[in-house]
This record gives structure tokens, C-alpha cells and sequence, in this order.
């Protein structure tokens, strides 16, 4: 059912960074993990506590309602949890085992509970014992204990945003040379707690060129940077993103930006009549509720 939604995609969300693990390196896997944890906790601030729950109850709802990020990184960081706490070697073998009892088939909640506390819990009590395992299934947010990804790259990225913010060096000294997007990612999220005048977000468009980026992971965080502190040069191509760029992920935290002032409200309901048609049908559903705006 959809309430074991969490099961398909948290397990491939975790795989997917073991694979880029062996491809690209531990560096690069511990980045999209600590990227990973901070767009869980953005949408836990941002949900209902029904939602922030893995084996979410949607009865007499519709099931578009649960599509949320909880299912892919809260299922990945219990995961990740169990992979930290029994120690990989033993969780590869567990999963090795899993994969295989479980092939070609559908299952639930329940069944993954019971394999998991047969096939684990039982032959290591004591690691068993540091895992709630109800509180991870049916409790909102994330019990205490959780795996927490850090990235050395994002530390640096930080305090490279943080010197300059702080005037102790200026842009064009900024060393980001070999930059990966989620290091970018790293620098420009740390702006979101630390406020920027438009004078200081000209001065990092025009060494950096983000409103022009063809990125658009990057571009979405600068746009909503953007919108957050009134940088008007941005907002053309604000418009053609949320008119070329169909993603949830990218539109909702735009739209829902944009509605925090008289202004951005405005302009949030000229774009979405020019964008409305091309959107998923879920999309829309989204963006009508944000900008309480009919469906017709």
C-alpha cells in the first residue's frame, strides 16, 4: 500500500549513495548523505506530524498528499542508522539476504519488521537494543540516536560563505576553484539563516554568474535566496524557471517564498498562470493550495 511507499524508495535512496560511494568516492557520498539529512529536516519544520511518519496512514486521503521527501531520506537514514549501528559488514549481509528473500516480490511494513528482527535484531541483541525500532516506524520525526552525515567539504564551503559574509575576505579571494554543485550547494545554504543585502547578492552574481548558471540544482537555491532578500536582476529568470521547470522539489519552497509578501504573491499568481498548464497534475495540486488558487 502507499503507507509502505517509505520501503521502496528509502532502501533505494540509501543503495543509490553506496553505489556512488564505489564510483565516486566516500567524499562525494558523505556530501549527498549531509544534503540528504538537511532536506529531512527542512520538511519535518515543514509538515504535520502525520506526515513525518514512514509507515504514513492515509486513509480517506489522497495518496499525492504523502508524496514527500520523508519517504526517501528518513527511510535512507534509518538505514543508515541500522548500517552505523550493526556495522556495515554485518548490514551488507542482512541486505544481501533481503534482496534475495524478498526478489520479484511486493511486501509491507510488517514483513520488512519481521525479517529485519529475525535476520538482525535476534543474532545482536545489543546493537538491537540502541534502535527504537516503533518511534522510526510510526513516530513522527527522528528519534535521538540517528545517524548524522557530516561532510568536511560542506564545513569548508561554510566557512568560506561565513569569512566573506563576516568582511574577512573579500569574493574575488574566495577559493572555490574544483567546486562540486553540492559544495555550492553548501556555500549558498548557509545564506539562508545569514542574511544578504541585494548589494551583497550582486556582488556574488557577478563573480559567480548564479542567475545565469545552467545548474539547476544551484540556480533553484539562488533563485529562492533571491526572492528571500529582493534580488530584483533575478527575478526574470525566476520566471523562466518556474515556467521551464516542472519538479516539486523546485517549486513548492519558490512559490511558498514568493507568498510571504503582498509583492511576491503577486507575482507568484502572473507566473502560475502562464506555468499552470504545463505541470504534473500533482504539481498543480501543490501550487493551488500554496497560491489558493481554483483549479480551473
Amino acid at each position: 500500500t502507499w503507507s509502505d511507499f517509505w520501503l521502496n524508495e528509502g532502501v533505494t535512496t540509501y543503495i543509490e549513495r553506496r553505489i556512488e560511494e564505489v564510483l565516486y568516492g566516500e567524499r562525494r557520498a558523505s556530501m549527498e548523505a549531509a544534503l540528504g539529512r538537511q532536506s529531512l529536516e527542512k520538511e519535518i519544520e515543514r509538515l504535520d506530524d502525520r506526515f513525518e511518519i514512514l509507515h504514513v496512514d492515509l486513509t480517506g486521503m489522497d495518496p499525492d498528499e504523502g508524496v514527500t521527501d520523508i519517504p526517501y531520506e528518513k527511510g535512507a537514514l534509518f538505514l543508515r542508522t541500522l548500517e552505523e549501528t550493526f556495522g556495515r559488514k554485518v548490514f551488507d549481509v542482512f541486505l544481501r539476504g533481503y534482496f534475495d528473500h524478498f526478489a520479484f516480490q511486493s511486501i509491507t511494513t510488517a514483513q520488512f519488521i519481521g525479517y529485519l528482527k529475525k535476520n538482525l535484531f535476534v543474532s545482536h541483541p545489543e546493537q538491537a537494543r540502541r534502535i527504537p525500532l516503533e518511534e522510526w516506524i510510526y513516530k513522527a520525526g527522528v528519534p535521538a540516536g540517528a545517524a548524522n552525515p557530516v561532510s568536511d567539504a560542506f564545513e569548508k564551503a561554510e566557512q568560506r560563505a561565513a569569512r566573506w559574509h563576516n568582511e574577512q575576505v573579500p569574493i574575488a579571494k574566495t577559493d572555490t576553484a574544483g567546486w562540486t554543485t553540492q559544495e555550492w550547494l553548501a556555500f549558498l545554504r548557509y545564506f539562508e539563516d545569514h542574511r544578504l543585502t541585494p548589494e551583497q547578492m550582486a556582488r556574488l552574481d557577478r563573480q559567480f554568474q548564479f542567475t545565469q548558471t545552467g545548474n539547476s540544482e544551484i540556480e533553484f537555491e539562488w533563485l529562492l535566496l533571491s526572492v528571500r532578500y529582493g534580488y530584483t536582476p533575478a527575478y526574470s529568470r525566476l520566471e523562466e524557471f518556474l515556467t521551464t521547470v516542472g519538479r516539486r522539489k523546485f517549486l513548492r519552497p519558490l512559490y511558498e517564498e514568493l507568498v510571504k509578501t503582498p509583492e511576491g504573491a503577486i507575482r507568484a499568481r502572473s507566473i502560475y498562470a502562464k506555468a499552470r498548464p504545463g505541470y504534473h497534475p500533482i504539481a498543480q495540486a501543490t501550487v493551488d493550495e500554496i497560491l489558493k488558487v481554483g483549479s480551473n
